[in-house]
């Protein structure tokens, strides 16, 4: 009985080690904005990101990985969550930094 109270106990701290900080993640800034990418689309991309994407795991800096490597992210974990299409593109957005 000890060692199953302890084993999800365990459970219960790795998981919560893995959120990141959410203030050491990316601010989108009006220098940010790009053609493809407005400020409101890069913060409300940001929101989402946070509330969405951290609820199952760590989450990682746009800078983590290429814009390739996030858009193979992306197409691998939309499908796992309940966002709308136009949601996950304004993630794509923001992790992409609007490119």
């Amino acid at each position: 009985m000890f060692l199953l109270i302890f084993a999800i106990g365990m459970g219960l701290v790795s998981c919560s080690n893995q959120l990141t900080d959410t203030g050491n993640l990316y601010l989108p800034t009006p220098s940010d904005v790009t053609s493809n990418a407005t400020l409101d689309e890069l913060t409300q991309g940001r929101s989402l990101y946070i509330d969405n994407c951290g609820r199952c795991h760590g989450l990682y800096t746009p800078e983590s990985f290429s814009s390739s490597q996030w858009k193979s992210i992306m197409n691998q974990m939309a499908p796992k969550t309940r966002l709308t299409s136009s949601e996950i593109t304004l993630v794509s957005k923001y992790v992409s930094k609007g490119k």
